[in-house]
């Protein structure tokens, strides 16, 4: 959120935005706490979700522009506190190795918040699916019907200017990570060989 500010701050004293963007992205980054307040109360879902994949031994994340960034934070936090396999991939490069990892069963978490590319994350949806994965989404909500028949569970988010949406995406994947180590009954406030400071050089 620090960092979006100095951005917005930024654009609008170089001339990169008109006055009625900075009020418009401003007003939405302080609509902020509120949008993830409705995430949040969505958490029963989420752990139903996290119930369901648990035991999987490896996942993918898949996403495009912003929604690779995205599955980058959610693939991490995944794998540090439950110590499963996970990796993130742009979805544009799916087809350059990637997809010959895909097998019946693998669990491929396809993000699909960031509208612009929303028709080319759907076709790396319908891309895994016949390779028989399992495809749990997470889109904005107004494009939950669009996604829902293709995938075997879905995750929203409400609407924000395109560069906030990772701000919300981020709380579901975070949310899941920490149901999964739940379930698997690992030590999410001692993650292990984790050290958050360094005692090493």
């Amino acid at each position: 959120a620090v960092l979006d500010l100095l951005a917005v701050y930024l654009a609008a004293h170089l001339g990169r935005l008109d006055a009625a963007e900075y009020a418009r992205l401003v007003e939405e980054l302080q609509m902020l706490p509120e949008k993830i307040e409705t995430v949040l109360a969505d958490r029963e879902k989420i752990q139903f979700f996290a119930s369901q994949y648990f035991n999987h031994d490896s996942v993918f994340f898949i996403g495009r522009n912003l929604d690779y960034a995205l599955g980058m934070e959610g693939s991490l936090k995944l794998k540090e506190i439950s110590y499963i396999h996970s990796e993130a991939y742009a979805s544009g490069e799916l087809k350059h190795g990637t997809i010959s990892l895909i097998e019946p069963g693998t669990l491929v978490i396809a993000l699909g918040t960031y509208g612009p590319l929303f028709d080319k994350a759907m076709s790396n949806v319908i891309e895994v699916k016949a390779r028989g994965a399992s495809v749990l989404a997470l889109t904005t909500e107004n494009r939950r019907e669009d996604l829902a028949s293709r995938v075997d569970g879905i995750l929203t988010i409400p609407e924000t200017e395109l560069p906030l949406l990772p701000l919300l995406g981020v709380v579901p994947l975070q949310l899941f990570a920490y149901y999964v180590a739940l379930q698997r009954g690992c030590d999410i406030d001692k993650p292990r060989n984790l050290a958050k400071s360094v005692t090493v050089e």
